[in-house]
């Protein structure tokens, strides 16, 4: 999802090489891990009442239960009139289709800079699928890009998603608008940070790009990616594991997966660090590579749910072959 698109092949997996440079990247690594310290312990304060924050009082917990089972995903292009015409392609009898095929989670796009003028895209139809997707035993996860333009204006977008009625927040790290890799480490640390004390009980998660994308197919798209520090900040990582827009030695659902959950797990230093493997993208991936994708998984501990990109472009023999997934989430079952 490179802005202003979603989790994407625009965006997130793009070969070419991020241009700008790479002088003073270390320094202002320094200062990000600076300006981390100095927002945490703002956020201290609002950690002492639990039941309010920055964002307002906080009606549920937040668990790690919607990232686990099986999860699929519906970006702004698909729900909102703004960005996905007047017929746009995902509906409220959509999430009645996704309860069906056994899916449990879905990961909604709340914001999009696309529409400057909406800090939440669409509130009232907004609401409705939110309300359908519940309606239907579903889980509901927000999701926003931000461009890290201006952090405050991204911070903003974000805690507004969050006083939505949902059951999640997820952050999609991918967008280079801002071109050095090093101020874009200091800002993308700077608005974690600042989140995470907004929110400091609530389980966030990180949507990153590919580990094989950034440390081996193509490095200079985002050097020095903080892995280890996403890790400290957010509760849970969502890799886009799109080996469907890669080459064909790369193009195999369960080495990929394999090699991103390998990767991530040394690149974070945490092995009990929760994964949610995101797979895709789903109009480009067989079945017998979303076979692939769930045998990765099952061959390694740690990964609490996966699920495919997109909704709109997936077919129902793709879930099916995911369905082992859901009995990763067994409350999620229940919803059903």
């Amino acid at each position: 999802m490179a802005a202003p698109l979603p989790p994407s092949i625009a965006s997130n997996d793009a070969d070419a090489p991020v241009p700008g440079s790479r002088s003073g990247r270390r320094g202002r690594i320094v200062l990000g891990a600076l300006l981390v310290v100095a927002l945490v312990v703002t956020g201290v304060a609002w950690s002492l009442d639990r039941s309010t924050g920055p964002a307002g009082p906080i009606a549920k917990p937040w668990t790690l239960e919607p990232h686990e089972g099986l999860a699929t995903w519906v970006d702004a292009y698909d729900w909102s009139h703004a960005l996905g015409g007047e017929t746009p392609a995902v509906n409220e009898t959509d999430f009645a289709k996704m309860a069906a095929l056994g899916i449990q989670t879905v990961y909604l796009q709340t914001s999009h800079l696309g529409v400057p003028d909406q800090v939440v895209l669409e509130p009232e139809r907004l609401e409705s699928l939110i309300g359908a997707a519940h309606h239907n035993g579903l889980s509901v996860v927000a999701w926003y890009l931000p461009t890290l333009d201006n952090v405050d204006v991204d911070l903003e977008r974000l805690l507004a998603s969050a006083e939505l009625d949902v059951d999640g927040l997820a952050v999609d790290i991918e967008s280079t608008v801002v071109k050095d890799p090093g101020e874009r480490n200091v800002r993308l640390l700077q608005l974690s940070a600042a989140l995470r004390a907004a929110l400091p009980d609530r389980v966030i998660g990180a949507i990153t790009p590919s580990a094989v994308h950034l440390q081996v197919v193509n490095p200079d798209y985002w050097p020095d990616f903080p892995w280890a520090d996403i890790a400290k900040i957010y509760d849970v990582i969502l890799p886009m594991t799109y080996w469907s827009i890669r080459l064909p030695e790369w193009r195999d659902g369960n080495r990929y997966v394999g090699e991103n959950i390998d990767r991530i797990r040394a690149a974070t230093g945490n092995p009990d660090l929760p994964l949610h493997i995101v797979g895709g993208i789903a109009d480009k991936a067989t079945v017998e590579q979303v076979q692939g994708m769930l045998q990765a998984i099952d061959a390694r501990d740690g990964v609490i749910g996966g699920s495919l990109y997109d909704w709109a472009t997936s077919s129902p023999e793709q879930w099916a072959a995911l369905s082992a997934l859901r009995d990763r989430n067994p409350a999620g079952a229940a919803h059903t």
